[in-house]
């Protein structure tokens, strides 16, 4: 995710606890609804679609936050 900012991210996940939590659920989200889709937990469309509308939004939330760390 958002190769070309690899460095700010690890910078921004030390030094802003907010973005940090950001981060950790994007990628506990990623790891759900990929066992949801292989199978390995129980779910259903609607299930994995909701999860993957909050992950969009925390992976915008994370943009934006990007975005303005970089123009510092």
């Amino acid at each position: 995710m958002f190769p070309e900012f690899r460095d700010l991210i690890t910078e921004l996940k030390g030094q802003d606890p907010h973005f940090s939590r950001l981060f950790h659920r994007h990628n506990e989200l990623d790891q759900e609804i990929k066992n949801m889709e292989m199978g390995l937990v129980p779910a259903g469309d609607q299930a994995i679609e909701q999860l993957k509308k909050e992950k969009l939004h925390l992976k915008d939330q994370l943009y934006g936050i990007l975005r303005k760390a970089s123009m510092a």
